[in-house]
């Protein structure tokens, strides 16, 4: 017998004995966790593989408190991370004239071998000279545009973003290089801020890789600052990435440490919020639901200045949002369900790209918990922004979700949206 028989048959066999003993049935069993009874029954036997979704909601039924779900092993997707960045190294951003563009890390020889020495030569470590008269009204400028493009950020594509943020980035550090001395690090601060939301519209774009660099870049401009607490922030971005890759291990270890760091409330709350996320990944919901206090309780003493914002600015009440986030994947869909629909109606109208990452886990969870027409009307809605936004993050859930509504190709409505969510899914290919 191979492993993966082996873990099927194992697991089928728990679920008959904790289903057994629960006094259940199989046809009980099924409708109370949304599953078929045929399902059901062929997971039972190890004739097939049961899913983490499945076995979530069957943890919740049964009051196993996780320990069917800790039966499933994930296989986490790669998240390695890149080497930090060098004094040596620069970037590139190629623009094609089909209008197509993408972003190149590169060597200091190879920059130079391109012609393009002055991006590669340009080290946020050298000394400033004296700030030309305009730096002042410059700077200002480069305030006042960011939640401005951070607004824009929602509606369009990460793509489309990325030029622009990456050519404020690059014009920001050039500033530094000339500033003087007094005024380098708020250049670098603002700078190291434009090169955080860089990482966020890279890794929405489906580039890990290009989303780590981002974010060592970040820290660095942020550490030339004397600002730490990019550096910690970083490690809550990095949480999130090893959250879609289903790495609950990492995501909880790389939440805790920002945690421990000696950080502002808000970034030690966005911490606790992540490694609730983490902890509801591992079907852990007494350690969810005590590191969502925790990020309640540091939220609420939220003091921050007018710098610009770390995290989601449009998020009325962020811990409520995590908490129905971690609510479906703890198999709690229908409380999930209900705590989305309430928060996500506090959403501005403007807030495209949240509207529909909270969107699509909001039809998530109301197909998890067995509403399968209301999962489609929600997610009807949000198809036109799903193609404007263009997120690999929000694509995870995508497949998700019709990976959930198979299960009911008979529904009408199902019928009617599975194509179209098909389409809207494949034409990314993310």
């Amino acid at each position: 017998m191979g492993r993966n028989e082996w873990v099927h048959r194992n697991f089928g066999a728990e679920l008959r004995r904790r289903r057994s003993a629960a006094g259940m049935t199989l046809s009980q069993l099924a409708k109370a966790a949304n599953y078929s009874k045929g399902h059901l029954s062929k997971v039972e036997r190890g004739d097939k593989p049961p899913s983490r979704d499945l076995a979530r909601h069957c943890d919740v039924v049964l009051g196993a408190e996780g320990e069917l779900a800790a039966l499933v092993p994930v296989v986490a997707k790669n998240t390695e991370p890149i080497d930090d960045i060098t004094d040596d190294e620069g970037w590139m951003m190629y623009l094609a004239n089909d209008g197509h563009s993408w972003f190149g890390p590169v060597g200091r020889r190879q920059a130079i071998a391109l012609g393009a020495i002055s991006l590669a030569g340009m080290h946020v470590g050298a000394p400033g000279t004296s700030a030309d008269l305009e730096e002042t009204a410059a700077l200002g400028g480069f305030r006042t545009l960011f939640p401005q493009l951070r607004q824009l950020g929602q509606a369009v594509s990460p793509s489309e973003m990325l030029p622009i943020l990456i050519t404020q980035v690059h014009t920001l550090r050039k500033m530094a290089q000339r500033s003087a001395d007094r005024r380098r690090p708020e250049v670098l601060a603002l700078g190291s801020r434009y090169a955080e939301y860089t990482g966020w519209m890279a890794q929405e774009a489906g580039d890990t890789r290009a989303a780590l660099w981002w974010t060592n870049m970040a820290v660095e401009m942020a550490q030339a600052a004397d600002d730490t607490d990019l550096s910690t922030y970083s490690l809550v971005r990095r949480a999130l990435i090893t959250l879609y890759a289903d790495d609950a291990e990492q995501t909880i270890a790389l939440a805790a440490e920002a945690a421990r760091a000696d950080s502002p409330p808000r970034i030690k709350g966005l911490a606790a919020q992540r490694e609730a996320q983490g902890h509801a990944l591992a079907g852990d919901y007494r350690a969810c639901m005590n590191a969502l206090d925790t990020a309640r309780h540091l939220m609420a003493r939220d003091d921050s200045s007018d710098a610009p914002v770390l995290g989601s600015s449009h998020v009325a009440d962020q811990v409520a949002m995590s908490t129905g986030w971690c609510l479906h994947d703890l198999g709690r869909s229908q409380e999930a369900a209900d705590l989305l629909d309430a928060e996500i109606r506090r959403l501005p109208a403007t807030a495209l790209r949240s509207r529909t990452r909270y969107g699509v886990r909001q039809a998530l969870a109301h197909a998890a918990a067995g509403d399968v027409d209301q999962a489609c009307h929600v997610v009807d809605s949000l198809l036109d922004g799903v193609r404007s936004v263009r997120s690999a993050t929000v694509t995870v859930d995508l497949r998700r979700l019709a990976h959930v509504l198979a299960r009911h190709r008979t529904n009408r409505a199902v019928c009617d949206l599975y194509p179209r969510l098909v389409a809207s899914i494949s034409v990314f290919g993310i």
